[in-house]
């Protein structure tokens, strides 16, 4: 809050007269003060000014980011991918398996790809509640050895409970998993490589949560409706 109050100050400063520029630092002070005094309206527009300016520097840095970092967010082949292979409408998601709401989004994400033939679902394990989370990331991740990865992630996401080691476990003998080799598969270099991944691409884009969407050149933080994906695709076609 000091940061940004100060940071009114000075672009209050720069909207005084030109005369004011030319005080020395106490009479500054002074002026300042009596026109907050006198106005004490300007400091919260001056405040929502930066804060607008800001928005729209995070917005352009994400755009650019997502730009450049398209290759790795659609074609990374280390990233399991749910719905059509070949769709012609991609989307990425990131998720953690002890989010609320990446649980409260996956039914949507569910029925869009059973409805729609033509979208292909680009999964980001970004396991960053825990290392409950991580474990229960490396054993997905690990499933696809078996070829399980997506019953796997749908029990996960559909579980009640936390996704606690025991569970996750649980969950992986109730799908017939060789549960030594699962073990021995969330240790590989392609496991760790793909939350590395995942990481690097959140930093890049500015995210700092889940769930979070990627479609085609639009990034769509939080748990969204299945009608506004669903707008979200039409406009990629459109």
């Amino acid at each position: 809050m000091y940061r940004t109050t100060l940071a009114a100050a000075t672009a209050l400063a720069l909207t005084l007269p030109l005369q004011a520029q030319q005080m020395n630092e106490a009479e500054l002070k002074e002026l300042i003060l009596n026109t907050i005094r006198d106005n004490p309206e300007i400091v919260m527009e001056a405040i929502e000014t930066l804060q607008e300016r800001q928005a729209l520097a995070e917005a352009a840095a994400a755009s650019q980011a997502l730009e450049t970092q398209q290759a790795a967010l659609t074609n990374d082949p280390n990233a399991p991918v749910l719905g059509n292979p070949d769709g012609d409408i991609t989307i990425v998601e990131f998720f953690d398996y002890n989010c609320g709401y990446c649980r409260r989004v996956f039914p949507a994400v569910k029925e869009l790809v059973a409805t729609d033939g033509n979208i292909r679902v680009v999964m980001r394990e970004w396991p960053i509640l825990g290392e409950e989370s991580v474990f229960a990331a490396r054993a997905a991740l690990a499933s696809r050895k078996q070829g399980k990865y997506e019953e796997f992630h749908n029990a996960l996401m559909g579980n009640a409970g936390r996704a606690s080691q025991a569970n996750v476990l649980s969950i992986a003998d109730e799908l017939g998993m060789d549960i030594d080799q699962l073990r021995a598969d969330m240790e590989s270099a392609e496991v760790e490589a793909h939350i590395a991944t995942s990481r690097q691409l959140t930093q890049a884009l500015g995210l700092n949560g889940t769930p979070a969407f990627v479609f085609g050149d639009q990034l769509v933080p939080g748990a969204i409706e299945l009608e506004q994906m669903k707008e979200l695709v039409s406009s990629l076609r459109g």
